[in-house]
């Protein structure tokens, strides 16, 4: 069961950024994987599966993905705010895909386990590797990364276009 609430869109990114780094300044705040919240990595043949686990009453922000992936909350109640506009109300089990470019706050109304599937193409272990494949350190890098490959989809339609015309000749 989902609820989405509009929220006011004006400043969304930049109170996003303003807590998180009111958090990060906060006395007994953590980055990444910690004994409040674990973090479990799974790989598999082009695939890297992250869980955390996530307290209730824990508030999280979490970090910018450059690449949609699936996301699957086992288990809990969240509340979720996203640059999107949008204000959710998230409770297990539920699965959904977030888009490129997300970053969210979340806060755990219970105990929590959230999933995150992302593409592993060098199927490495190697945590600091993956991240920066799948992750962008702030809002400018991820920009830089979208520019960068903003051709790859134009390519696509134009080869996929291509191709049926022969085909269809």
């Amino acid at each position: 069961m989902s609820e989405i609430v509009s929220i006011n869109k004006k400043g969304i990114r930049e109170d996003i950024m303003a807590l998180e780094n009111a958090v990060i300044n906060h006395a007994g705040s953590f980055i990444g994987d910690s004994e409040v919240c674990p973090l479990k990595h799974s790989f598999s043949d082009g695939m890297y599966v992250r869980e955390i686990f996530i307290p209730a009453g824990t508030i999280l922000v979490g970090k910018i993905h450059k690449h949609a992936h699936p996301n699957f909350l086992m288990k809990g109640e969240v509340e979720v705010i996203t640059e999107s506009n949008k204000r959710e109300h998230l409770v297990a089990p539920l699965s959904m895909i977030s888009p490129s470019g997300t970053k969210r706050v979340v806060r755990a109304i219970t105990d929590t386990v959230w999933v995150t599937v992302h593409e592993n193409k060098k199927n490495t272990t190697n945590l600091k590797n993956l991240e920066e494949e799948i992750i962008s350190p702030d809002y400018v890098s991820y920009q830089k990364f979208i520019d960068g490959n903003a051709g790859t989809g134009r390519r696509m339609l134009s080869f996929v276009k291509t191709l049926f015309k022969k085909l269809l000749k």
